[in-house]
């Protein structure tokens, strides 16, 4: 396990209740000066591809990528990490949906609203407009899924509904899968047509 490793799994048992004093050490030791609060895995998937394709190692840079379990809980990670408790710097990225838990996080913390970014419906939407619904179907070709796909677009609820929202809702289907495709959509999104959340998360960092 890495030391950035060790610090967030110390970070997530200390939002879960446990002691402070091991997230408090490595956040000195390391040390960390940011961290990126996202509502999963597949989110964290995302940025951590995008970030290699542009040669960069957030964790050497001192930033942790933080999967927090659900956007619900960015108020009780962003008050135990942010100017109001270890006095890292926070970033974020969230859903629509997601603003006013960020919004609220952020305020929580005493931090500056403007360091998390908001992408329209979701990231898989984003990604998919990026890279276009032909790009995106090739790519889940070479990943091997394209019976699941064929087999899911069969189904009726699917009539009806635009080929984005199509993909955007299979990528959702299976368990890993999201985090599969955030990976695979991130690392194939052409330099100048990263979706500006994204971006802007990683220019900023």
């Amino acid at each position: 396990m890495s030391d950035m490793e060790s610090f967030l799994e110390a970070v997530t048992a200390w939002a879960a209740g446990g002691p402070g004093g091991s997230a408090r050490e490595l956040a000195a030791r390391l040390p960390v000066r940011a961290v990126v609060l996202l509502e999963g895995l597949s989110d964290a998937a995302a940025v951590d591809a995008l970030a290699a394709s542009r040669g960069r190692d957030l964790a050497a840079e001192g930033v942790c990528v933080l999967p927090m379990g659900g956007a619900m809980n960015v108020g009780r990670f962003a008050r135990l990490l942010g100017p109001s408790g270890l006095g890292l710097r926070l970033a974020g990225l969230c859903d629509e949906g997601e603003r006013p838990y960020y919004a609220r996080g952020w305020e929580g913390a005493g931090a500056a609203r403007h360091g998390f970014f908001v992408c329209a419906a979701d990231l898989e939407d984003e990604l998919i407009r990026a890279l276009g619904v032909t790009r995106v179907a090739e790519l889940i070709r070479a990943q091997g899924d394209q019976r699941p796909l064929e087999t899911f677009l069969r189904q009726p609820a699917q009539q009806g509904r635009t080929a984005r929202q199509q993909l955007r809702r299979f990528l959702g289907t299976k368990k890993g899968r999201k985090i599969q495709y955030g990976r695979v959509l991130a690392e194939a999104l052409d330099p100048h047509r990263t979706p500006a959340p994204l971006d802007g998360l990683l220019t900023g960092l």
